[in-house]
């Protein structure tokens, strides 16, 4: 799953899940109850957030090699951990597919503000500053990732992308 905070990949994923009877993992469902609903090291390279992930797509791995189908409800905003993603998979043999959602401003908005209304304690605070930050911050999925093709060569400076993800998701582990 790929998007932006409140373009549906939750819903989206639950679905994909139940329709491919698929194990779904989402952080977000981990964070608040191991963290709490504090941001702080949400963005942080090597803050929890980044720690979780890499825990959860070690037993995505290992669901893949079993032959068991997962969904990773993730945001994913960078081209490069879609890229090492992709390319984990593929090494589990198994194949990947790149949902995107895009999601208007204004409905982003609005949808923030109805999970901080109703479930306050399911969501982390976020504001029209992040958001616009984040928005930023996201690259788009081009048509190659979307529609599984090659798999670029990872980042200047890394010799494979098992290295990159073990550094960007410092407990990610092929194991």
């Amino acid at each position: 799953m790929v998007g932006l905070p409140a373009a549906g990949k939750t819903t989206r994923a639950k679905e994909l899940a139940a329709a491919h009877h698929a194990l779904r993992l989402t952080p977000d469902h981990w964070m608040i109850p191991l963290f709490g609903n504090a941001i702080g090291d949400f963005q942080r390279p090597g803050g929890e957030r980044w720690v979780l992930e890499g825990r959860l797509i070690s037993v995505a791995l290992q669901a893949l090699r079993l032959g068991i189908n997962v969904v990773l409800d993730y945001g994913l905003w960078g081209r490069d951990e879609r890229s090492a993603l992709r390319w984990l998979a593929r090494s589990a043999g198994a194949a990947c597919h790149v949902v995107y959602l895009p999601v208007d401003k204004n409905v982003q908005l609005a949808r923030i503000a109805h999970r901080q209304e109703t479930t306050p304690h399911q969501t982390f605070p976020m504001s029209e500053a992040d958001v616009d930050a984040w928005r930023e911050q996201f690259q788009v999925p081009d048509a190659a990732e979307l529609n599984g093709g090659e798999i670029p060569a990872p980042p200047a400076g890394w010799p494979d992308w098992p290295e990159w993800a073990a550094d960007h998701w410092p407990s990610c582990t092929d194991s």
